[in-house]
Order: C-alpha cells, then structure tokens, then sequence
C-alpha cells in the first residue's frame, strides 16, 4: 500500500469525489458505496451498492444473517459498488479494462468521504484481478491509499482470517 500525496494525490481526487457522487446514488440500508474505474485518463465504469438489478425484491440488507453460514465480511445482500463498476466497464469497452484503476469510496448522507478502511472483500478482489483491474484506491483516514491487486488481495485474505 503507498500513500497517495502531494501532485499526485491532486491527480487522482476528481475521481475519488466522482466515486463518491456514484456512492450517493446507493440504495443499500448499511452504507453509501460508489466505485469508478478508470482507464487512460478516463471513466469507463461506475457502480453503486444496491439490490441486484436495483429490485427491492431482491433486497435482503434488513434480514438476519447466521454468520455461521454467511461471512461476516460480507454484511449485505447487495450488488457491491465494485462489481458495478466492473460490469459497467466490461459491457461500455468490450472488457478492455485491462490495467485500469478502481476507486472506491464510502460516503456518509451528505456525500461526506468516510474511512472505506482496509481491505476485506476477497470477493472484489479477486473479481477485480480477474477482470484486469491492476490498482484499488481506497479513501483511508483522511487520504487515499492505493494498493496492486496482488496486495489488495492478500490483505482482504488476511481480514477474513482474522474474523
């Protein structure tokens, strides 16, 4: 993980404020989450956390889960803002996301950047990896963290150890 600062930290805020515009677009009870990818300069994919489909049908984010069954990491029942992201950038270049860059942002209700905290979903990672993602930059105590897919990786493993 490195610490995005100074020059380059200014580079990379309009994406970080554009996942986060995504992110309050998020129908998900448990928090406002909001993904861009990025590729050469440019916004290729965006998503949101929300019911599949955006069906409230297909929303569980109020049940009861046993955490016997279900991970502990995974506290929802939506489409994570990630995968949308993917998707969207998947089906707008023909899967041409190949090194591309995913931000991803968690905002509170006035679209406030909040600590998205370190990396624990294995399944976003190993879907970004899959899919060409090469980095993940994430919002973290008042700054952006950016992470190889390798990393991120190892690091949501790690997390889901430790639960």
């Amino acid at each position: 993980m490195q610490r995005i600062i100074g020059e380059e930290y200014k580079k990379v805020l309009p994406y970080l404020k554009a996942a986060a515009e995504v992110a309050m677009q998020a129908t998900c009870h448990r928090a406002n989450c909001g993904s861009v990818v990025v590729k050469n300069g440019k916004i290729i994919g965006e998503g949101f956390n929300g019911p599949a489909l955006g069906n409230e049908g297909n929303r569980r984010c109020d049940a009861l889960w046993d955490y016997s069954v279900k991970p502990k990491y995974d506290k929802t029942c939506c489409v994570h803002a990630e995968w949308r992201a993917v998707i969207d950038a998947c089906k707008r270049n023909g899967a041409d996301i190949e090194g591309s860059r995913l931000y991803f942002m968690r905002v509170d209700e006035n679209g406030d950047f909040t600590d998205a905290d370190d990396p624990y979903c294995t399944v976003c990672s190993r879907l970004t990896m899959e899919s060409g993602v090469g980095e993940f930059v994430l919002w973290n105590a008042k700054g952006a963290d950016i992470y190889n897919l390798a990393e991120y990786d190892r690091k949501s493993a790690s997390y889901l150890i430790s639960v």
